[in-house]
């Protein structure tokens, strides 16, 4: 059941996080990454007792291109810091 609970969350916010960016509400930045990287982990988390291994596994990367992306963001805004 709570595994259940994480998959519909992971769910609803991976939605939530395509609508506003696709509505132009929020940029492709910080605030959408971490959505996806949320979502892809409550997926996982939902999807791994069931052993579905091939949805399981896209969460999975799902979150690492969104760690490289939040990385990415940080380093980029590192740099712009330090220059000025």
């Amino acid at each position: 059941m709570i595994f259940d609970i994480f998959g519909w969350i992971g769910m609803v916010l991976v939605l939530l996080a395509y609508f506003l960016l696709s509505l132009e509400k929020i940029p492709n930045g910080i605030l959408y990454q971490v959505l996806n990287l949320i979502a892809a982990l409550f997926m996982a988390i939902g999807l791994f007792p069931k052993s579905a291994w091939f949805s399981f596994t896209l969460q999975v990367i799902w979150a690492i291109v969104a760690i490289i992306a939040l990385i990415k963001i940080f380093k980029k805004n590192h740099c712009i810091k330090v220059k000025k």
